[in-house]
């Protein structure tokens, strides 16, 4: 099959991820609320549980897209649709399983739904053989997620939410076995990338938001420019590996572990943005936000990392970034508990931040260099 090799990512794509930068902003606020100076288990299950159902809504959607997209009427229309029911559920989950979760279950069960209708759509159409396959491992996998969540909508919460979890986990890890099939018709690679870069910027506009409360008149001091400069530091490694070091325009690819090495990278992400907030925060245990903080940026690193298997041949060669995102992510995050205040904490973590953003750009130019 004939795959084009160059997709121009649409003005309703970039709309429909407005409605993503509002739900990063819910979800994140999740975990912005301490209780006796940490996250409590529950919190951060919520949370973890809230991005996968966004997150892999938004994957399927996107490579849905990316394969069988065409901006028709159809498809504008299931994306406004879309759209509402995102919206609704921002606002349909709560930090504590005390609130009632049906709404929300109920609300991912019908966006799953026209998931759902959309590869049906193609099965329904398409005389090609290998797209008919996908649609129906789609339609398989979404059936099974919208049957858990809708279900979960109408049983109590102590059936429905393991229903739920099921579904979910179910959806978010059976696309990885779809790669005989979707092999055959690979993704759209530099759609796809753009896409999900679209998204991390977006989640990274949210933690510019969050900073801004350091630049105020009254708490605006020399841990506010460092503060920035830790974020534009992970803004500038992740710019680097998926816009310089990247091969944007392989052919031949599923795009599976493009999208799920993502995931990492968005959670480590939201977990620096509250954590810049706990190491500020006097009530904050502050080695538990120390940890946080170190979590987030190694996820957010790991995640980088592991985009190396797409680097452009040259810049395969003498990559080393691993073991240096390891050491100084470690060195840094011990000398953070031993000198455990709010001003040692921000100079160490930019000390950290800067250190694998130089030998990000250093490698960056020195492979280049070395292939003239």
């Amino acid at each position: 099959m004939e795959v084009p090799t160059d997709k121009r990512v649409s003005m309703f794509e970039l709309f429909y991820d407005l409605v993503f930068a509002y739900m990063i902003a819910q979800a994140t606020d999740l975990i912005h609320h301490l209780h006796h100076g940490v996250l409590s288990p529950i919190t951060l299950l919520i949370f973890v549980f809230v991005i996968i159902v966004f997150i892999n809504s938004w994957m399927v959607q996107s490579v849905f897209t990316n394969r069988y997209g065409r901006s028709s009427w159809i498809d504008i229309g299931f994306t406004f649709i879309d759209m509402m029911i995102v919206l609704y559920m921002s606002n349909s989950f709560a930090a504590t399983l005390n609130t009632d979760l049906h709404p929300f279950f109920i609300a991912a069960g019908l966006l799953s739904l026209t998931l759902l209708l959309q590869y049906g759509i193609v099965l329904f159409r398409t005389q090609e053989q290998i797209d008919r396959r996908i649609a129906a491992d789609f339609v398989g996998i979404l059936l099974i997620r919208t049957v858990t969540l809708l279900s979960a909508g109408y049983l109590p919460l102590r059936t429905g939410l393991p229903l739920a979890i099921i579904g979910i986990l179910i959806s978010w890890t059976a696309p990885a076995f779809t790669g005989r099939q979707t092999k055959q018709h690979p993704i759209i690679f530099s759609h796809l990338l753009e896409r999900l870069t679209l998204l991390t910027i977006i989640t990274f506009g949210e933690t510019i938001v969050s900073i801004a409360t350091f630049f105020t008149r009254d708490a605006l001091s020399w841990t506010s420019v460092l503060i920035f400069i830790i974020v534009a530091s992970l803004f500038f490694i992740y710019i680097v590996q998926f816009d310089h070091l990247i091969a944007s325009s392989r052919s031949g690819e599923t795009g599976n572990l493009l999208i799920y090495l993502h995931y990492p990278i968005i959670f480590g992400l939201s977990l620096v943005t509250v954590s810049l907030h706990f190491i500020a925060d006097a009530e904050a245990n502050l080695n538990f936000a120390v940890t946080a903080l170190y979590a987030g940026i190694g996820l957010l690193l790991f995640g980088v990392w592991s985009a190396k298997r797409y680097n452009q041949h040259r810049f395969r060669i003498h990559n080393h970034m691993g073991i240096w995102f390891v050491v100084t992510t470690v060195i840094g995050y011990v000398g953070c508990l031993w000198r455990n205040s709010f001003q040692d904490v921000v100079l160490m973590t930019t000390i950290v931040t800067v250190a694998a953003c130089a030998y990000t750009v250093y490698y960056r130019f020195k492979a280049q260099n070395n292939q003239k």
